[in-house]
């Protein structure tokens, strides 16, 4: 199955780092393509597009400054079906990515996608405070939007709503 081709460029605002495709991105090509997953919706609910996007639409965003990539680029059913060696392989891949890209901000998709780059042991939801693990990008860990997750959708809207309210803030 082939992997799902980044969408990056100099200058971004956002770059939303995932862990991998799922099946249904690899099939069709685009980010966050599994109708359960809330990802588009969110990024209406919260301010940071002006309409909801489909999948099918996701290098369209580049025009809004927001990139995707992901820690590891092969799709898979679950994060549990990524190796450790992925992990590290894609850990170094993901540094070189935001080092040559420079997003504002890296916006985690998932507690556990930050904590697999960083190699710290937790962290909170939201800008984190710790030393960025590349210079200048300002770390960001926002709630999957897998349908699995079981946080209220408007909870997870409101930690999505602080890059909105950031980006009004600082351009």
């Amino acid at each position: 199955m082939e992997e799902v081709a980044d969408h990056l460029e100099n200058g971004l605002q956002i770059v939303f780092i995932g862990f991998n495709p799922s099946i249904r991105s690899g099939e069709l090509g685009h980010h966050y393509a599994n109708p359960r997953n809330n990802f588009w919706r969110i990024l209406q609910q919260s301010g940071l597009t002006p309409r909801l996007y489909e999948a099918a639409e996701d290098g369209e965003l580049l025009k809004l400054g927001y990139g995707f990539t992901n820690i590891v680029a092969r799709p898979t059913v679950g994060a549990e079906d990524i190796t450790r060696e992925e992990y590290n392989a894609g850990r170094e891949l993901l540094r070189g990515k935001l080092e040559q890209y420079r997003p504002q901000i890296a916006c985690f998709v998932g507690k556990g996608v930050y904590t697999e780059f960083s190699r710290r042991s937790k962290a909170e939801w939201g800008f984190q405070t710790a030393e960025p693990v590349v210079d200048g990008v300002r770390e960001f860990v926002a709630p999957s939007s897998s349908g699995l997750v079981r946080m209220p959708m408007t909870e997870i809207v409101g930690i999505y709503r602080q890059l909105y309210d950031f980006i009004q803030e600082n351009g």
